[in-house]
């Protein structure tokens, strides 16, 4: 019998306290397979799936060997992209609230340095960040990594897919020989294996295979026959009806087009692409996270990190170039035990692929026909949420509350309809309901937050 109870690790009474409180109440497959291993401080090579519990995995391991009272970087999560460093990082502090003073600093591209800079001058206990941001600090010695000892490869496959080969093993060579070294990875190609190899000293290999990330998700596959990709797409998501729902593509270009054409036609849609401004792709990501789009049309790289926890639906608009990209979409969906549904589409073109996808499966793949074409004459569903930006944030001094609390007084709107609340440096973002939303612009232009104006407006 396994062990699956957080409470017979050797974890800090604190850190089980946490757990109990977020509610984690059995370790998941990788969970178990990989801690023991990690708290015992040993190297770890895990191949898991997004969506499968690596990243407390990892997380718990860092905090387990944490010395608060030596402020030096004692961790290093590097991350193939910036949305999964913010997410790793907001889990980090997550399981570690209840260990004071700690301090967890994001180093990612995409924003300017120099908050990074005044922020490594006033130290940290662990580091998460993307390769190339990383390396950046390191050379211009405003990173020292000397009393490093533990290091994370999150999605060690994509960062080699993205090219950070170089930049990761110059970053390695910059911290001590003697470190415990975590490797995390969705597929294990021959690359990973020659990483592992110049990374980790005697290695504990651990996997949950496809088969048990897969066993909550429903595949179906559709036929295109003499239907365009876009009309297939928007007849799918008529008849589902998703909440939420993520339709991959394989290039950039397909994706906008995409997406353009799905909001020409009243869909609740947004892109997301490597082509987007990094503000741009941070709102889009926003909308999605807090019910204000329906759907996300993206590219695997731009959808690698996504923290959506309840995903109805994953539409792959084209088949995805491998089977793992292909399994690594789906995981998408069917998280945490949850049922999920995965459509695939498939033309004449395809047929290589979808033999290849059918050695993995148990189950025959059938192309079905495509609903029928009436579904189209439907109005689209709208987001159930619109977001609202508010020219302030934490140099303002706001809160969440006061953004609550001026939504909510003298009951102007009930505190249900308002959702996600996020705060930047110089900017807040609040989800309200959408038959909320024109009164909520209204208090937030007039009223005072605060005991200041602020400027808001619907995104």
């Amino acid at each position: 019998m396994p062990v699956t109870d957080f409470a017979a690790l050797a974890l800090a009474p604190a850190l089980l306290s946490t757990l109990q409180e977020l509610n984690y109440q059995q370790m998941t497959p990788i969970q178990q397979q990989s801690l023991p291993a990690i708290l015992a401080g040993k190297d770890v090579i895990a191949q898991a799936q997004t969506g499968s519990g690596k990243t407390a995995a990892f997380a718990l391991g860092m905090l387990s060997a944490l010395q608060v009272k030596r402020f030096r970087i004692q961790g290093l999560v590097l991350c193939p992209t910036r949305e999964l460093a913010e997410q790793v990082a907001k889990e980090l502090r997550t399981l570690g609230r209840s260990i004071h003073n700690i301090k967890v600093l994001t180093l990612c591209g995409g924003v300017p340095s120099k908050h990074q800079i005044l922020s490594l001058e006033h130290g940290a206990h662990f580091i998460v960040g993307t390769p190339g941001r990383v390396l950046d600090h390191l050379q211009q010695q405003r990173l020292d990594l000397s009393e490093l000892r533990m290091l994370v490869l999150d999605e060690a496959d994509r960062m080699l897919d993205m090219g950070f080969q170089d930049e990761v093993a110059s970053i390695a060579a910059a911290m001590p020989a003697k470190r415990q070294t975590l490797l995390f990875s969705a597929t294990y190609p021959d690359k990973i294996e020659q990483l592992a190899a110049s990374l980790m000293q005697q290695p504990v290999r651990v996997s949950v295979s496809s088969s048990q990330a897969e066993s909550s998700i429903e595949q179906q596959f559709y036929t295109l026959a003499s239907s365009s990709r876009e009309q297939a797409v928007m007849l799918l998501l008529q008849q589902v009806q998703p909440a939420s729902c993520v339709v991959f593509c394989n290039t950039k270009r397909v994706t906008q087009q995409l997406a353009d054409a799905l909001q020409q036609h009243g869909f609740s849609a947004k892109a997301l692409h490597g082509d987007l401004e990094q503000k741009d792709r941070d709102q889009t990501l926003l909308q999605f996270a807090n019910k204000s789009a329906r759907i996300l049309v993206a590219t695997d790289v731009a959808a690698r990190g996504l923290d959506i926890s309840e995903l109805d639906l994953v539409i792959n608009a084209e088949l995805a170039h491998d089977t793992d990209t292909h399994t690594h979409r789906i995981g998408r969906t069917g998280r945490a035990g949850a049922k999920g549904l995965a459509i695939t589409l498939a033309d004449s073109k395809d047929e290589y692929k979808l033999s290849l996808l059918q050695d993995t499966l148990s189950e025959p793949i059938r192309l079905q026909p495509l609903p029928a074409l009436s579904l189209l004459q439907q109005a689209p569903a709208q987001a159930e949420m619109v977001t609202i930006q508010i020219q302030g944030g934490k140099k303002q001094k706001l809160r969440p509350a006061d953004i609550v609390g001026a939504l909510t007084r003298d009951q102007q709107i009930a505190f249900e309809d308002v959702g996600k609340i996020q705060l930047h440096d110089l900017w807040a973002y609040v989800a309200v309901k959408r038959s909320a939303a024109k009164k909520a612009l209204q208090i937030l232009n007039h009223d005072k937050m605060k005991g200041r104006n602020f400027r808001a407006w619907q995104l």
